[in-house]
């Protein structure tokens, strides 16, 4: 990969990593609650599928999900069942003080959200099957170029979905009020909830 491409595939990741979409709302919301290194662990799981993402294109199988109906709306709809399901659960939350200093199995738990949030979207896959294999040359080693896109597009993700939650973070500190804290949850589980609605009727990607 030449750093002409390098340069190119860098804007691709930035652009994707700053379209708000479920791994934005997960880690404000992370983030608004908990502060922002139990929002890392969430990241560290939505980079862990990102991973997953480009394993399976690795492997082919993107191209049988882009070219499965049945498949393409089995994991869409699994996906979204579980956007609406974390909404209800933000939307019911206590509203209680932020917590910086979440137990370990919370931020074990807030990690799988992430790697789940991430890993049932099936437009991501079918989205990094389209861009990857147009900055990868075939005629050159396949391993080092995945491990290229692999980092750049991880840490492209890391620092934008870090951005997000110290924002968040920021204003959560100001937000000790219960009735504030019952406001965010809310808005946070209407987010995710409509995360899901808008996976759930998105068509297939062109």
């Amino acid at each position: 990969m030449t750093f002409s491409v390098w340069l190119g595939f860098l804007l691709a990741s930035i652009l994707i990593a700053i379209t708000p979409g479920p791994g934005a709302v997960i880690s404000m919301s992370t983030g608004m609650r908990h502060g922002y290194w139990a929002a890392l662990t969430a990241i560290l799981g939505l980079q862990a599928a990102i991973l997953t993402h480009l394993l399976i294109v690795a492997l082919g199988l993107g191209a049988v999900l882009a070219a499965s109906e049945t498949a393409f709306l089995v994991v869409k709809f699994l996906g979204a069942a579980y956007l609406v399901w974390l909404g209800i659960q933000k939307w019911r939350a206590p509203a209680v003080p932020v917590d910086a200093n979440a137990p370990a199995i919370r931020r074990k738990g807030l990690f799988l959200q992430g790697v789940f949030v991430n890993l049932t979207n099936p437009k991501a896959i079918i989205f990094i099957a389209a861009l990857v294999p147009q900055f990868v040359n075939p005629g050159l080693a396949q391993l080092p170029q995945y491990l290229v896109i692999a980092t750049t597009l991880c840490l492209t993700d890391l620092i934008v979905m870090s951005g997000y939650a110290l924002a968040a973070a920021h204003l959560g500190r100001w937000l000790h009020d219960p009735t504030a804290m019952c406001l965010q949850n809310r808005i946070f589980g209407g987010l995710f909830v409509s995360a899901g609605a808008l996976l759930a009727a998105s068509s297939r990607p062109s």
